[in-house]
């Protein structure tokens, strides 16, 4: 890859940094696509000790790249988002992928391969922890910015993602605790 192809992907990525998401900080700032994906990296980063057998490190390539996408279409909340808004998400995505340097994009497509496919214990680490970072970000921001419907969605969200992990499945016991005390209501 050469300096113009790789500032390419820089450029394009950078855009993710003025990429709202559908959360805000605990300081009541809309959240951008970057800022999660920059703390589902560092979650995953963290977990290396948790989970001793698998490549932490594919897991943190998968987590930074994995709202990429998101440069294309910006982000739409999950319990919004629907399958021709994915398929174009995917399909742009896809096309830009394809267009990069010819090993970048064969490592970039074997990683959205791999996510996607959800096959692998490294694939479903980065999938529950993007799901968890919301959550957790969500425990964190105020609450009257949180829509009607995630008052209920934040009590039960992700608990089938992370069935694969006793710890995994601990850890969003604790978040659903953090929720319940935000709420002020009783486990």
């Amino acid at each position: 890859m050469n300096p113009v192809e790789y500032l390419y992907v820089i450029h394009t990525a950078e855009i993710l940094k003025d990429t709202p998401r559908h959360c805000e900080t605990s300081q009541g700032r809309i959240e951008s696509v970057a800022e999660h994906s920059w703390r589902v990296s560092l979650m995953a980063l963290l977990l290396r000790r948790e989970f001793p057998e698998l490549d932490i490190d594919r897991v943190v390539a998968m987590s930074i790249i994995h709202d990429l996408g998101e440069s294309f279409t910006g982000d739409i909340p999950t319990f919004v988002k629907t399958d021709s808004d994915r398929k174009t998400e995917d399909d742009l995505l896809d096309r830009w992928v394809a267009g990069l340097p010819g090993e970048l994009s064969e490592e970039l497509s074997s990683l959205y391969a791999e996510l996607k496919g959800q096959q692998t214990p490294e694939s479903r680490l980065c999938k529950a922890l993007d799901k968890l970072e919301a959550l957790i970000q969500h425990n964190e921001s105020p609450l009257e910015s949180w829509s009607e419907n995630e008052y209920e969605l934040n009590k039960r969200y992700a608990f089938d993602t992370v069935a694969f992990s006793e710890w995994l499945t601990e850890l969003r016991e604790t978040i659903l605790a953090e929720t319940l005390k935000k709420l002020g209501e009783q486990q």
